[in-house]
């Protein structure tokens, strides 16, 4: 290997690299047709460059080419630059790893490229802000940079600008080596280790047949359809796993009071390759169960004392009237005096704690009982916040396992996002960059290792060459006749690139009415509704009736998300046939209220007459029609404090940003006429003109097209409303509209 300062040219693609006088660079020691690069801080390089070069030696061992480039880092422009002109150059830069402290990107403007993250960016910008590496890995976006951050100094705050494209496409893959402060530990001693692993651990021969599935309380509602639903796709995705050769573990809170302890031992198997774990979380511990589930007196009482003990305990925390909290109490739950009377003991108040601290997962339990799964995916809001020192995906891969990889998030994430797509693309040697390519949100990330991949017993499928190389249609129709459903759905995602939207649009349709695989239906619906057009919107209303759970819950997100009359037969039948299936319900029943009030009440009424056979109809009735008042409530309140200027200018940016979230379709040309308004408060306007951007799928965006055209053609409207119009028209009319 060759290393030196960049005063000279580099062979190969090193040469398109900006020249840098403080820049080290070793150049790939392999030819391979794509490239990768170990991006790290010249601290680390100094602290770590024998692991760094023995990282990098196994990553060719395999076949890949990788760079390393050091540097103190001055900003993540520099950075973005060079990986850009190496993906541009003859071996294509596939993929890149940052190592130790590489500047985080905190991206503004841009939250509409999370699955759900929605905050008022007026609001400390540390935590309005979504920490992204699709900064460095999406070529297609433009950003303006706005500051570093008084505080940390390693944050960079970004906007993307309104004429970028409005959707990710990333062009490489990425991942992060950055451990966690953990106490006691050094850092580079951490990221020593975990270079030495990762380079090891490419030395063995590991096949893929030993995974686990959690799902903790409150997940999906707590629906055992769902449950049941993912076991099913997954036979289907690892067919290994549930034969001789292979074995999966299922754990569901309901199995164990305690059940991290389960989980902990579970995840310490030597031979654990995978692990998904479902639950909620935050930066530095994972929820795994609530009170235990009662159906019995005693515990049931139980359950109610300790939580009463909870609330004595935060109100002596807090100073209060221990005496009144306690009658407030009695009086709102109508529960003896005595059930609180040991609420402040020490014994009692030391033993509550105990309780509570066994419910979850800490990161002080991953140091105790280090993780040995290869790879891990949690689908929890904000364990993936690498921005911060804490946060407890790193403790996966450096809390002293085997653990290679962890996929995390960096901020809130939606409940219902589809967590096991293409995930069955891992068995057949696909790197997990890869893997992660074809299913990022902007705040999905990857920590560890993005090379890695699980050893295969046949090249039969060399899935990692193909991307890289197979840009032809004829191959990726091939691919379809494949007898398994992820390497189908992956075949349907490249061809959406590759051949017109007429004939992907109706294979995308054939490929929904005719697949046996719950997966590749998923991904075919996922695809068309880019298209959203008559084909999308003829399976959406079949997909009602799909027997995978999952398809059925994501067709009350698309409904809701189009609102129009003739998709309002589909949701209510829903409610009505689906009620069972808890979280398809639950989001029945929250989407109810963005449809047209009177048309959802006939179409329950004449469902319900048309179903004798439904017992307890009129409680049916009832529900949706409770639903149907909360819509109508909540359009009266919007526009009545829309369009009254006596109401304060707080409360009615309260009213209209709630739009962001509650798709009241039946509001958009009032608002976009509030939004044209020249009399109205400027910065209310743009607050309503920025809402309309939430309506992106809306079958009222015509009016909001028509809207940003006025604006953007009007010399009457300034420039700061232009921009914001011209951001709301990139953003509504990624996915074209079809009437």
């Amino acid at each position: 290997m060759n290393t030196k300062l960049f005063f000279t040219s580099l062979f190969c693609t090193a040469a398109f690299i900006p020249l840098a006088l403080s820049q080290q660079v070793i150049t790939p020691a392999v030819k391979s047709v794509t490239t990768f690069a170990i991006i790290t801080d010249s601290v680390t390089f100094a602290k770590a460059a024998n692991e760094i070069r023995q990282y990098k030696s196994a990553i060719e061992r395999e076949g890949l080419g990788t760079y390393v480039i050091s540097k103190t880092w001055k900003q993540p422009g520099e950075i973005r630059n060079i990986l850009r002109d190496l993906h541009t150059g003859p071996a294509k830069l596939e993929g890149a790893v940052l190592v130790g402290d590489i500047p985080v990107p905190m991206l503004r403007n841009a939250q509409h490229l999370t699955s759900v993250f929605k905050m008022d960016q007026r609001y400390n910008w540390q935590k309005s802000s979504v920490p992204s590496d699709r900064y460095y890995d999406d070529f297609h976006l433009s950003f303006t940079f706005l500051k570093q951050d008084s505080l940390q100094k390693n944050l960079f705050y970004y906007s993307l600008d309104a004429s970028s494209p409005q959707k990710l496409d990333m062009d490489i893959y990425t991942g992060r080596i950055k451990p966690p402060a953990i106490p006691g530990k050094d850092k580079y001693e951490l990221i020593r280790g975990y270079l030495r692993k990762a380079a090891e651990e490419k030395g063995r021969s590991n096949v893929l047949d030993q995974a686990m599935v959690s799902t903790s309380h409150s997940y999906n509602s707590e629906s055992l359809n769902s449950w049941a639903g993912e076991q099913i796709a997954l036979r289907q995705q690892f067919p290994r796993l549930f034969s001789t050769a292979g074995n999966i573990r299922f754990f569901n809170y309901r199995m164990n009071t305690f059940l991290k302890f389960n989980l902990l031992s579970e995840l310490g198997r030597p031979d654990l390759d995978l692990a998904i774990l479902h639950d909620h979380g935050d930066t530095d511990l994972q929820l795994i169960n609530g009170y235990p589930d009662a159906s019995n007196p005693q515990p049931s009482i139980e359950n109610i004392k300790r939580y009463l003990r909870s609330k004595i305990q935060a109100a002596a925390g807090r100073k209060q009237d221990i005496s009144k909290a306690k009658e407030g109490y009695v009086k709102w739950l109508d529960v003896p005096l005595s059930w609180m009377d040991d609420a402040l003991l020490d014994s009692v108040v030391a033993a509550d704690s105990v309780f509570n601290y066994n419910l979850d997962i800490h990161t002080a339990d991953l140091v105790k009982s280090p993780p040995n799964a290869r790879f891990v995916l949690l689908d929890a809001c904000l364990n993936g916040a690498f921005h911060l020192d804490e946060y407890i995906a790193g403790y996966y891969a450096f809390g002293g396992g085997k653990n290679i990889v962890t996929v995390a998030n960096s901020v809130g994430v939606l409940q219902d996002l589809w967590p096991d797509e293409m995930m069955g693309l891992l068995q057949y040697g696909l790197r997990a960059g890869n893997w992660l390519k074809k299913t990022a949100t902007l705040e999905t990330h990857l920590m560890g290792d993005p090379t890695f991949r699980f050893s295969v017993s046949s090249q039969k499928y060399n899935l990692n060459e193909a991307l890289a190389t197979r840009k032809t249609a004829s191959y990726w129709k091939t691919m379809l006749s494949v007898a398994d459903p992820d390497i189908q759905s992956l075949a349907l995602s490249e061809l959406a690139g590759l051949i017109s939207e007429k004939e992907m649009s109706a294979l995308l349709k054939n490929t929904y009415f005719s697949s046996p695989y719950e997966t590749t239906r998923t991904e075919a619906i996922k695809l068309l509704h880019q298209y959203h057009n008559r084909d999308f919107l003829e399976v959406l209303k079949a997909s009602v009736n799909d027997p995978y759970e999952f398809i059925r819950r994501r067709a009350t997100y698309y409904i809701a998300e189009d609102g129009r009359d003739e998709l309002v037969p589909a949701l209510v039948h829903l409610a009505i046939a689906d009620r069972h299936s808890e979280r398809v319900y639950s989001r029945a029943r929250a989407s109810l209220p963005f449809m047209k009030a009177e048309t959802v009440t006939a179409e329950a009424e004449k469902q319900l007459a048309a179903s004798p056979w439904i017992t307890g109809p009129g409680a049916v009735k009832a529900d949706i029609l409770a639903s149907v008042r909360s819509g109508s409530s909540s359009v009266d309140t919007v526009r009545k404090i829309l369009n009254s200027r006596d109401v304060p200018l707080k409360q009615r940016r309260f009213e209209v940003t709630r739009l962001r979230n509650y798709n009241y379709h039946i509001l958009v040309p009032e608002v976009a006429a509030f939004v044209l308004n020249h009399n109205e408060d400027k910065q209310l306007r743009l607050a309503a003109l920025e809402a309309l951007s939430w309506f992106d799928q809306s079958h009222q965006r015509p009016a909001i097209e028509a809207m940003c055209s006025k604006i953007l053609s009007d010399d009457s409207f300034s420039s700061e409303f232009k921009e914001e119009a011209r951001r709301v028209r990139n953003i509504i009319t990624v996915t074209p509209i079809t009437n």
